[in-house]
């Protein structure tokens, strides 16, 4: 960071991975700005103002009045989460009015798989970051984009690949592909010190662990000490085919996560063309990086 600008933006900061990223900012005595929207519940307001953030309400709308309130900010850190009224809408404003304060460098809101390897059109989601790199792109600034896989926390039963009732974990065409997974508390810890590092290349590649289906039955059957088997839900050409059906079925555009939604992300992971390399988990060497394992002892001893 610049001498006279060392103020960090964080857009998304009552969010689950933005709170995380605003107490790492915290612990690391990094002035915070958290910026929200005049209509956030006052409790919230009063945490971000107890853990020691500056809060700055907007509305996203006025790009310039917001620009002229950034003059001290060098990074923005956009956790921001939503569909195109928020990914593309609001995002853009708050690019504008970081390119209105001089701000030096602009973190967006993807922390997902590497949409960049595979094309257009395949997950609704990810479009909209993709069409949000155009703009973010063309912007007279510096941007970094970080790549994190699946959340990790997620295979407790929010992402529906270990079924735990059944003893099973599905997997769509290879059992044996490799995923990435990585902690919410890893990929804010890793975003800060991007953040505050003045030479972060365009795009960063993290990955927690990396395990295939295969490999996750076997490892949550040696933690619960119950037999986990694969349950093979069909061919990749099968999963796009009900994909299809169950949007044309029940579409839900304005919810973030419907079932074929989700049903998106696990054809990506399992067709293996967002596989993260190469990966950067070695730019920070201090960071020591959750596993698989860890989550899943965590699930089982509940």
């Amino acid at each position: 960071m610049s001498s006279n600008k060392k103020k960090v933006l964080l857009a998304g900061a009552t969010g689950n991975l933005g709170g995380r990223i605003l107490k790492e900012l915290i612990k690391r005595k990094v002035p915070v700005i958290a910026l929200v929207r005049k209509e956030t519940p006052k409790e919230k307001i009063s945490k971000l103002k107890l853990q020691g953030a500056e809060v700055l309400f907007t509305d996203f709308q006025d790009a310039k009045a917001l620009g002229l309130s950034l003059k001290a900010v060098s990074t923005v850190i956009s956790a921001l989460s939503g569909l195109y009224d928020v990914i593309i809408e609001r995002q853009a404003n708050l690019l504008d009015a970081s390119v209105i304060a001089g701000v030096e460098k602009f973190i967006p809101s993807d922390f997902s798989i590497d949409f960049t390897k595979f094309p257009e059109g395949q997950n609704r989601n990810l479009d909209l970051r993709r069409k949000f790199h155009i703009l973010l792109d063309n912007a007279p600034l510096f941007s970094t984009s970080i790549f994190n896989g699946a959340f990790m926390e997620m295979l407790k039963g929010q992402m529906p690949l270990i079924l735990y009732k059944i003893g099973k974990v599905l997997y769509f065409g290879n059992p044996d592909q490799k995923m990435d997974f990585t902690s919410i508390d890893n990929v804010a810890e890793f975003t800060v010190r991007a953040a505050l590092d003045p030479k972060t290349p365009r795009y960063l590649r993290i990955s927690g662990d990396e395990l295939s289906a295969r490999e996750i039955a076997k490892l949550a059957t040696e933690i619960s000490g119950k037999k986990f088997g694969l349950f093979y839900g069909g061919s990749l050409k099968m999963l796009s085919i009900f994909i299809k059906i169950l949007k044309t079925l029940n579409p839900a555009k304005n919810k973030l996560y419907p079932a074929w939604q989700g049903m998106q992300y696990f054809k990506n992971m399992f067709e293996g063309k967002c596989k993260l390399e190469p990966l950067d988990n070695s730019r920070y060497p201090e960071i020591k990086w959750k596993k698989v394992e860890d989550i899943l002892k965590e699930k089982f001893s509940k």
